[in-house]
């Protein structure tokens, strides 16, 4: 597997989205309702599948990032939890279906690192293997940016948390996102994103056989009215 751009700040990770609190309740809660082993895509230092272990739960999470693994390790070792990790890619998850999963969770946007409609079918089919026909679950979240947002973070270096900056450069026709990030002690990655509209979810989740029971527009699960964020919640069919 070739290097992740999460490799360069796996320690920088946890500071750099030291404020992104608000998903966390929310993906505990889905995996509570699972009843049952859950998946992590993306797993990153365990801000969302520590959490998720201390409720009980048996908890696999992958990432392409060793350094992000390593990272959730030590977290999880701190918490005294267990955390199963694996790593592997959204695409082909290193998981057996006769582990049992009932739910995969994909947070923090992580699917928009798949860069086009083949990628995200194939990574949505892959959670589909993994789950029991009508009763599993996949819950994702992502985003499809506006264009005020674009105007004001376009191509400027920004602070993000005290010594952190990040940088945006938008493509809107490709619809791809050039994201940097710096550390103060020049840890420094660039990655591109991918986005795509609510509609066209809506319709990968249809063709690889999962049933859409809710689309939130944020994580207090209020409807999608055609914002930025979207929360997808799907039953395998």
């Amino acid at each position: 597997m070739s290097a992740s751009p999460y490799d360069a700040i796996a320690e920088l990770y946890d500071p750099w989205s030291r404020s992104v609190v608000e998903d966390v309740g929310f993906y505990v809660a889905e995996a509570r309702k699972a009843g049952g082993s859950i998946v992590e895509l993306g797993v990153g230092t365990g801000r969302i599948a520590v959490p998720i272990a201390e409720t009980g739960t048996h908890v696999i999470g992958v990432d392409s990032s060793t350094g992000m693994i390593e990272a959730c390790r030590r977290r999880a070792q701190a918490a005294g939890v267990n955390v199963d990790l694996r790593l592997g890619d959204f695409r082909d998850p290193p998981v057996d279906p006769a582990e049992g999963i009932q739910a995969v969770l994909c947070p923090f946007r992580s699917y928009l690192h798949l860069p086009n409609d083949s990628a995200r079918r194939q990574a949505l089919q892959s959670a589909h293997r993994l789950l029991p026909p009508g009763g599993g679950h996949l819950v994702f979240d992502v985003f499809e940016p506006k264009p005020d947002d674009i105007a004001e973070t376009h191509g400027r270096w920004l602070e993000r948390e005290p010594g952190i900056d990040e940088r945006a450069d938008w493509d809107e026709q490709a619809r791809t996102l050039t994201l940097s990030v710096r550390g103060p002690a020049g840890a420094t990655t660039t990655m591109t994103l991918a986005w795509i509209s609510a509609a066209e979810w809506r319709r990968l989740i249809a063709e690889t056989g999962f049933e859409l029971e809710a689309c939130y527009g944020w994580f207090d699960r209020s409807p999608y009215r055609g914002g930025e964020d979207m929360i997808f919640v799907a039953r395998a069919a």
